[in-house]
């Protein structure tokens, strides 16, 4: 499959919104050796960073809940429970998610560990996202968190039980692909360990 070529024969930017959406015209060339012409839109969306964190000893997690309105619109109530997450914004991975915590969550945690990146959506979506993990403990409390207000963000900070967390995983009150995939890697690699 890489040896098939791909071929950009037009682009031009459809709606030029808070995400850019581009529309593409592409020739690619099948394994049987045809060339097919596709026409698809992409957001032209920034990547992002997120985070779980958790502390071991007391077996708890930190999440945020706010309102997102795709899932609203796709017939959820739209209030989701989410790891601490953001855009890029040209900046160093570590460094906007260690900000973002502060943020949202309201604590000011340095020693986190980068475990993926992976694609959000990757037919719709140039986004990719950067997953890290880190411990927190009570005392790296540094503010309220729940966001920035200038951006329209009003975060609720959860403080959940491991197990809290993974009945809400299975009973499908967590419903955010981040979110999931974090819980399941604590899961595997982090929270079962002796």
């Amino acid at each position: 499959m890489p040896d098939q070529a791909i071929r950009i024969v037009e682009q031009h930017t459809a709606f030029d919104g808070y995400f850019p959406l581009k529309k593409i015209r592409y020739t690619q060339r099948l394994a049987d050796g045809q060339v097919r012409e596709q026409t698809r839109e992409v957001y032209d969306s920034d990547s992002g960073v997120t985070a779980m964190l958790y502390d071991r000893a007391r077996r708890t997690l930190l999440f945020t809940r706010q309102f997102r309105i795709g899932a609203h619109l796709a017939g959820h109530d739209g209030f989701l429970i989410e790891t601490a997450a953001g855009m890029l914004e040209a900046a160093d991975p570590l460094e906007r998610i260690r900000a973002e915590i502060r943020e949202e969550l309201g604590y000011a945690v340095d020693a986190l560990r980068h475990v993926m990146t992976l694609f959000a959506s990757p037919g719709t979506l140039t986004e990719r996202v950067h997953y890290f993990v880190g411990e927190y403990r009570r005392e790296d409390r540094c503010g309220t968190g729940g966001g920035k207000e200038d951006e329209g963000e009003d975060i609720e900070v959860l403080e959940l039980g491991y197990d809290e967390a993974l009945d809400k995983l299975a009973c499908g009150e967590i419903v955010d692909v981040k979110t999931v995939v974090l819980l399941q890697y604590l899961q595997l690699h982090l929270m079962n360990e002796d």
